[in-house]
């Protein structure tokens, strides 16, 4: 037979932005444990609001599967004597294994008897296995937890009810101090409490009590009141479905309805309008068919639709007086001339260990001079970056940012087109925060790229300066993301320069460093940090491992090139030759990468035809390497393997003589060297 489980968690309100990602790790972890412990089910169905984690399991088996194992004993020379009798190394097996030794039996293992026994295990009820379910959600984690009462366990809120039932059956157990029952919670103000008189009732159950359990239901429901909406006013009303997300998860009975605020807020920068809106009230805007703002909001009541109205205007007050704070702000700031706020700056912390933001900015602009130089940046380009780096943070100090943080560089750049920036000055102080996610976009213009890689190389170099380096998930000041933003920037731009070399010149020349052991260790630091990175772009690419580790170890700081080159090997990855190819570089590597530059080769020392061959081939390689594209590269690595193959088949490097093998090892040197500005090709694995 089977039945369906139920489980709910009831919770004080969790913060929209765990409900999904909670309720899918209970469910996870329950249908996890049931798999585990051979109860086999049927469909699941996962449930979630902000005051409930629930997760519904159909066709739930009542007992465990059965099982047969054939559990492996001690060798026959140890479990058995010269006459054949049993040992007590034998019995004591079969004891432990809950059967008699008239059962045992022997397989042969390589060459080897053991002796065996097989055993039969019943399954037990389901309802016994279930019973152990609190353990299981013991195990959650969450990125956020507390405790409460006398209970020093932690969760990600308390909890104030839980139900577990097979069928129409509780399961007795109970949960940090709560006793299982069949008796949920409707909606807070709206409903009552709701006995659950069978599983499969859940659903319908809370609905009566105004409560719709499945979050995409209530998405839906959205959806199509917004729909609704914009059919009635002729409106459009723009998807954003990471606001959808975060109402559907702030919400169990959601009824959307439309506000509206006095048009003269429209003469208020789009984005400050949106903001308001979106960030601080949670509203989605209106507009008409080209696109054009309306003084109009569409929210999403938890309730029904009874005294909407009221709702209404109550929300109308609300929006009010903030858009009344940014029209004051907004009219403020325009008085205010980029130079005055550029000063302020000067009394602004950065971080109390670095600097003020005034010093953040001075930095970054000797950064962006330098890497400016690096990627060959045109005269007015570079003339706009001046201008762009010196003054790039000054909305940081005006009355609209202080508001609203979220428009730091939007307010910018239109803050600095009002004073007669140049469009391009403009554009880049709001750029240069980009990207803001690991997928998010990149800077479009050039002077916008420079502008935010220095401006994050600056953050990251300032940190590490003075030891602040993230540790395991600890990154309080945003380290890899500023980092993997500068590897995009890098790749977007296709910019292929030294990062070694530009970390020296700016450790030394900006930062003041003069101490050539500090300056090496904190390249290396900051290049390893860099690099790890760059494994992680190589990771959304669905890179292998084995590249991955190869490029980390290649002896090559070029970001671009990395990239590229593991690419590369990516492609011929299910080349033909792959194998052979990679054995013999690496084989060339192997032996010879231990060598310390500069190789010199003595052609008079080279004896055999293959030893000439090769040292021919390393010299063309070593003429066309810097002019040859990537996949250029890779073809003349390739070409050099029959050559290799015939060295060392004819050739012995470590000979007697000190002088012959110093010079073959000074030809491989010479070749290991463009090998491993590739990869170290001894981390690739070959089939």
């Amino acid at each position: 037979m089977t039945e369906t489980l139920l489980i709910e968690i009831g919770l004080e309100e969790l913060p929209a932005r765990f409900v999904r990602a909670s309720s899918e790790q209970l469910t996870e972890r329950i249908t996890r444990y049931l798999t585990e412990n051979r109860i086999h089910f049927g469909d699941v169905h996962t449930f979630a609001t902000p005051r409930r984690l629930a997760v519904q399991i159909k066709d739930v088996a009542d007992q465990q599967e059965d099982i047969v194992e054939n559990a492996k004993g001690p060798a026959k020379k140890i479990a058995q004597d010269a006459d054949g009798n049993w040992t007590k190394a034998a019995q004591g097996f079969a004891r432990g294994q809950g059967v008699s030794t008239d059962v045992l039996y022997f397989e042969t293992i390589k060459d080897v008897e053991y002796v065996y026994a097989k055993k039969e295990i019943k399954g037990i009820k389901a309802i016994e296995v279930i019973k152990s379910i609190p353990d299981v959600i013991k195990e959650m984690n969450f990125p956020v937890t507390m405790h409460w009462g006398a209970s020093a366990f932690e969760f990600i809120r308390p909890v104030h009810w839980f139900v577990v039932m097979m069928g129409d059956q509780v399961v007795p157990c109970s949960f940090l101090g709560v006793e299982s029952g069949n008796l949920s919670q409707g909606h807070r103000f709206l409903g009552e409490a709701a006995t659950i008189v069978h599983a499969d009732d859940y659903a319908s159950t809370l609905k009566e009590q105004f409560v719709i359990a499945d979050l995409e239901e209530r998405k839906e429901m959205i959806i199509k009141q917004f729909s609704a909406l914009e059919a009635a006013n002729n409106w459009i009303i723009p998807q954003d479905n990471t606001l959808l997300e975060e109402v559907v998860s702030l919400v169990e009975y959601p009824t959307a309805f439309a506000g509206e605020y006095d048009a003269r807020y429209l003469d208020l920068p789009e984005e400050v309008l949106i903001t308001s809106m979106k960030a601080h009230q949670r509203y989605f805007e209106a507009t008409d068919k080209s696109g054009k703002l309306l003084p109009h909001f569409i929210g999403v009541r938890n309730g029904d639709a009874n005294h909407l109205q009221n709702v209404v205007l109550g929300n109308q007050k609300v929006l009010t007086a903030r858009l009344e704070d940014g029209l004051f702000f907004y009219e403020e700031d325009k008085r205010t001339s980029i130079a005055s706020s550029v000063e302020k700056l000067a009394s602004v912390s950065f971080h109390a260990k670095i600097g003020s933001l005034a010093e953040k900015m001075a930095n970054t602009a000797q950064l962006s001079s330098y890497l400016a130089e690096m990627i060959e940046m045109g005269t007015e380009q570079k003339e706009n970056l001046q201008r762009a780096a010196s003054i790039y943070k000054f909305d940081l100090v005006s009355n609209m940012v202080s508001e609203f943080p979220e428009l730091q560089g939007v307010m910018g750049e239109k803050y600095a087109l009002m004073a007669g920036e140049k469009p391009e000055v403009a554009a880049a102080i709001r750029e240069h925060y980009l990207p803001l996610s690991s997928e998010g976009d990149v800077p479009q213009s050039v002077v916008g790229s420079v502008l935010a890689v220095a401006d994050k190389l600056d953050s990251v170099i300032s940190f590490f300066k003075q030891g602040m380096i993230p540790t395991g998930s600890n990154d309080p000041y945003a380290l890899r993301r500023q980092t993997i933003g500068i590897v995009q920037i890098i790749e977007a731009n296709n910019w292929s320069f030294s990062f070694k070399e530009l970390l020296e010149v700016a450790l030394e020349n900006i930062y003041g460093l003069k101490d050539a052991a500090q300056i090496e260790g904190l390249v290396e630091a900051i290049t390893s940090f860099t690099k790890s990175r760059v494994l992680q772009k190589l990771q959304s690419y669905h890179i292998s491992h084995d590249i991955q580790e190869a490029i980390l170890h290649a002896e090559n700081d070029d970001i671009l090139m990395s990239i590229h080159y593991a690419q590369a090997l990516a492609a011929h990855q299910a080349d033909e030759d792959y194998k052979m190819v990679v054995e013999a570089l690496a084989r060339v590597v192997n032996i010879s990468h231990k060598e310390v530059a500069p190789y010199t080769v003595a052609s008079e020392l080279l004896e055999t035809a293959s030893e000439k061959n090769l040292y021919v081939q390393g010299n063309h390689l070593a003429t066309i390497w810097n002019q040859a594209t990537i996949e250029e590269a890779y073809q003349a690595l390739r070409d050099l393997t029959p050559y290799i193959t015939a060295y060392f088949e004819e050739n012995m490097v470590m000979v007697d003589n000190a002088t012959v093998k110093q010079n073959r090892l000074a030809t491989l040197a010479r070749i290991s060297q463009h090998i491993l500005q590739v990869a170290d090709v001894r981390k690739l694995i070959t089939k």
